[in-house]
């Protein structure tokens, strides 16, 4: 008896097994893949110093070149922290809108990065620690934010607009505590912290890039799982449990994964704000499938944050932006966009 393929899939086989296949989620996923090679490929050869695509490739292949000093050790590392970061962003703005049903919720929006920010720049503030120990103190701001929110917002149930109206007032208030902590330091530490806030790729290189791939690297298969699991938490809450799905620990361990992941993304460069927002909305308009596509997500963040990094060194050159005001500047109006056609009562 042969099994009724879903329309617009198709079955995937190498040697026993067999997979369903999304045809237009693969095809966006290439496109993704292509634009965001272009974007690179522009990262590395615009700037103050124009740089040939051909040495720019050379670098990246480890090959000599008259070049090596600005891709292999300024423009590569930078580009290589926007790449991680970015795809970190978009997966977990999915997972975070995924468990909200709502496309307001990212965790720019419902304050998991500025409980980040808050404690990151508290620990600047009173000294607590190294620079190194700074991203830890992050994940750490942004776990707890995270936790606060989803317990306020628990009443035997999470109701995606009292999930986001509750991260919308503790984003307000660690907004208030980080602006606290900056008139308390002095005058340097309050401009260390002020860059940070901004959310920048520049001066970032290796060192933010390498434990962040490795965190990544480790959540990867937790990663897996979720893109399985979110197919579940799509469907109405009666659906979900008569087909035996256990609803709260799978919406508890995706919003734990989406927080983590966006908690290192800032550790690593700060709060580069509506990249989380923007991404899973642009990968589920184009693939028009029912849940947001992890994999177009992470592609679209990854490809917004370097393109933006681009234009912030480009834009007003000499004079260098910081990524997370283009983001902003590109992300508001378009949140400003939903909220006014959000009448779907919350739901994505």
């Amino acid at each position: 008896m042969t099994a009724t393929v879903p329309a617009g899939y198709v079955v995937a086989r190498r040697r026993r097994a067999s997979f369903l296949v999304h045809r237009r989620a693969t095809a966006v996923a290439a496109g993704l893949a292509v634009a965001l090679a272009a974007a690179c490929l522009a990262a590395l050869c615009l700037g103050e110093s124009a740089v040939a695509p051909d040495q720019a490739l050379r670098v990246v292949f480890g090959l000599s070149s008259s070049d090596e000093f600005v891709i292999g050790t300024l423009r590569l590392p930078r580009l290589t922290v926007g790449l991680l970061v970015g795809a970190a962003l978009g997966v977990a703005g999915a997972l975070i809108q995924t468990v909200a049903r709502n496309p307001l919720a990212s965790p720019d929006v419902i304050g998991v990065t500025h409980g980040a920010a808050a404690v990151t720049v508290g620990a600047m503030t009173y000294g607590v620690g190294s620079a190194t120990v700074l991203p830890y103190w992050s994940v750490a701001g942004g776990l707890l934010a995270a936790g606060l929110v989803y317990l306020f917002a628990w009443r035997g149930g999470l109701h995606a607009g009292r999930f986001v109206l509750i991260g919308i007032g503790f984003a307000v208030a660690l907004r208030s505590i980080t602006q606290l902590f900056l008139t308390k330091g002095d005058y340097t530490v309050a401009q260390q912290a002020t860059v940070w806030m901004t959310g920048s790729l520049n001066g970032r290189g290796y060192e933010e890039a390498v434990p962040l791939g490795w965190a990544l690297l480790l959540l990867l298969p937790a990663v897996l799982w979720a893109a399985r699991a979110q197919r579940t938490v799509v469907l109405d809450d009666d659906t979900a449990t008569a087909l035996g799905v256990r609803l709260g620990p799978v919406r508890l361990g995706l919003a734990t994964l989406g927080v983590l992941l966006a908690a290192l993304a800032t550790g690593a460069a700060g709060p580069v704000d509506f990249v989380a927002l923007l991404a899973p909305q642009i990968a589920r308009r184009l693939t028009r499938t029912a849940q947001i596509p992890l994999l177009c997500s992470a592609l679209a963040g990854a490809f917004i944050t370097v393109l933006a990094d681009v234009l912030a060194r480009l834009v007003f050159s000499p004079t260098e932006l910081a990524v997370g005001v283009v983001t902003a500047a590109v992300g508001a109006p378009y949140l400003l966009w939903l909220i006014v056609n959000n009448r779907t009562g919350g739901r994505s």
